[in-house]
């Protein structure tokens, strides 16, 4: 069933310290779970709930999300009519790309003007979640609700930044804080909010005119007193994936079997780009234990509890622990990985010992030879 409800996935300003994973893309594309992106998850999350309209606001750094969005064929969005938009950002000057979400919303508002549904969501990418957007559109609807925003308790929260949230006993939110504040609360926002499109239009208008150009920040946080803001808790699996080590941790919970499943299944599958690769090939002598291996890799050595994606190559002898291997990474022979990230298209050259720790793996640098 098509929800009255158009989707929007923000990637204006998106708050992130994830240091050189974003440094030749956005943080929306940063590769995730052995051959997912982390936009895959809102993006499935919107298509699953039956929203038939879903649109990028694109930033910077955005051609690798060109290049993975396509026309969107992979989510079912490839529609004349209705389907996926990447917009872009609307600059007149190099100074406008400082200019805040409200700035572009206010540009690209005929994408709005021309849609017929009546409701908005707002969302982030790097929220890893498995959500149904149509039981938060009743909950807004049964609560009477200007704007629902999206949150969860959680309080171990410390990797990734979010915004805290204090709720009244109503459910409605009083307060609200950036991931520094000293908010005493165990409440976090997953940056998801569901409105009017007549109410976002009038926010838009009004927050511009008053010399402010942010969404959460000058267009809801500083009206908290006069609109009802209300919250819907999700009580899924998530990761706030916008630090090394919430990514390095987030990855990790995925060799529990039943964060995969929650995950990855429910309510409904996350899809991505499709590429068609081999099965994995496990030579004579290789050892594969606790561990999530993408389609076309070929191992030789040993992999344990760690995530290795698309074309990576164990030779023999190496040993692989604890750790993350982006796209066609080589770990050479008699080489060891402890609690380490490589980026996409590393070579760790025969006989190299590289070691980090859960608190702080060690990264490489995209295409890099070690």
């Amino acid at each position: 069933m098509k929800l009255p409800l158009m989707g929007v996935i923000n990637l204006i300003h998106e708050t992130e310290e994830i240091g050189t994973l974003t440094a030749n893309r956005c943080l929306a594309t940063v590769p995730f779970g052995g051959r997912y992106r982390l936009i895959d998850f809102t993006l499935s999350s919107m298509v699953n709930s039956g929203i038939p309209k879903v649109a990028v606001f694109a930033h910077t750094k955005y051609r690798s999300l060109m290049d993975h969005l396509g026309s969107g064929s992979n989510w079912d969005l490839h529609r004349k009519q209705r389907g996926l938009f990447v917009l872009p950002p609307a600059m007149e000057s190099q100074s406008d790309f400082g200019k805040g979400d409200l700035y572009h919303f206010y540009r690209h508002r005929d994408y709005f003007a021309h849609s017929p549904f009546d409701y908005v969501v707002i969302a982030r990418s790097h929220m890893v979640c498995n959500l149904d957007f149509g039981r938060v559109l009743a909950h807004h609807r049964e609560r009477g609700a200007d704007v629902t925003v999206v949150c969860k308790r959680w309080p171990d929260a410390a990797t990734g930044l979010t915004r805290k949230a204090k709720l009244d006993a109503d459910g409605r939110v009083v307060e609200m804080q950036d991931h520094y504040g000293r908010l005493a609360t165990d409440v976090v926002s997953m940056e998801m909010y569901v409105l009017r499109k007549e109410l976002l239009h009038d926010l838009v208008e009004t927050t511009l005119a008053q010399g402010k150009d942010h969404f959460v920040s000058h267009a809801i946080l500083s009206r908290l007193q006069e609109l009802h803001v209300g919250a819907y808790m999700h009580e899924g699996v998530l990761g706030v994936v916008n630090t090394i080590p919430a990514f390095y941790r987030h990855n990790m919970e995925l060799l529990q079997p039943d964060v995969w499943n929650e995950l990855f299944f429910s309510p409904g599958p996350i899809y991505t780009k499709v590429k068609d690769e081999p099965p994995t090939r496990y030579r004579s002598g290789s050892e594969a234990s606790g561990s999530l291996i993408a389609n076309g890799c070929e191992i030789e050595g040993t992999v344990q509890g760690s995530i290795l994606f698309r074309g990576v190559k164990v030779r023999k002898g190496a040993i692989v622990r604890g750790s993350i291997v982006m796209q066609n990474g080589v770990v050479g022979a008699d080489g060891v990985l402890e609690n380490c990230i490589l980026d996409k298209e590393v070579e760790i050259r025969p006989q190299q010992h590289l070691k980090g720790s859960a608190h702080m793996p060690f990264l490489a640098l995209k295409r890099n030879v070690i």
